[in-house]
């Protein structure tokens, strides 16, 4: 199905993270992907598994505007054009995620939107221009931005507010065929997850309400992120679509 695209999968933290499993199913489907981690120590830990898939990986850190701007123009150098772009990067400093909200810090808060938020737009900002044939624009978000959950404090309104953007994002690309989404996976240990207080207690209750009556897999979050990067999907944009195994439906 993605026979013949490109794009770039940011955010690779290891080969139990989203984007490792949305990075390999693209790669699966066809596509020719270059992924992103975060620095040296991460490209240790994630380039053998990755080049093992023909995945290469570099090192990008997003706070860096001019290191995201080299990455980019490399990248489309290498690829010549982009069809896709995945954003699946979310931080918040752990003194600020663990308090209330109305304890964070303004510094704590303004650096958890700058890296979980604005770097999708700086990203869009910098890719759409190697989008001449319009593309896809994903990036990972959690209920949380819709429902205040406890233990997710600070990313809650981060996500909210990246959840916002990805609407406002498909009003401005629509005319250059450019399709914006949001994925909402239900709770997955990962990396960034485990940063959350009783995160074991929130995927129990996940399991309770989803009528699934279990957890997804990041394989389920990887096939639905790419339907929205091929062509089938071509019809929607600006939306929010949730993979959480229908907790989002019920109270």
């Amino acid at each position: 199905m993605l026979k013949g695209k490109n794009g770039i999968v940011f955010g690779v933290a290891n080969d139990k993270s989203i984007a490792y499993a949305v990075a390999k199913k693209l790669r699966a489907e066809g596509a020719m992907v270059i992924a992103s981690c975060l620095n040296q120590k991460a490209y240790d830990i994630v380039s053998p598994g990755l080049l093992s898939l023909d995945i290469p990986v570099q090192a990008c850190n997003v706070e860096d505007s001019e290191q995201l701007k080299t990455f980019i123009n490399d990248v489309a150098d290498e690829l010549g054009q982009f069809d896709f772009i995945v954003h699946s990067i979310a931080w918040a400093p752990l003194e600020d995620l663990h308090g209330r909200v109305i304890d964070s810090s303004s510094a704590g808060f303004s650096r958890a939107m700058a890296i979980s938020c604005h770097s999708f737009a700086e990203i869009a900002h910098l890719c759409t221009p190697y989008m001449t044939d319009g593309g896809s624009l994903v990036t990972m978000t959690y209920i949380g931005a819709d429902e205040a959950v406890p233990h997710y404090g600070l990313m809650g309104p981060v996500k909210a507010a990246l959840e916002s953007l990805v609407r406002y994002m498909a009003l401005e690309l629509g005319p250059q065929n450019i399709r914006v989404h949001a994925v909402s996976p239900g709770p997955i240990m990962t990396r960034a997850a485990s940063g959350i207080e009783e995160f074991d207690v929130l995927m129990k209750h996940a399991i309770e309400r989803a009528p699934l009556a279990r957890l997804v897999t990041t394989d389920e979050v990887a096939n639905l992120t790419a339907f929205l990067c091929n062509d089938t999907s071509s019809g929607m944009t600006g939306q929010t679509i949730y993979v959480d195994g229908g907790c989002h439906a019920v109270s």
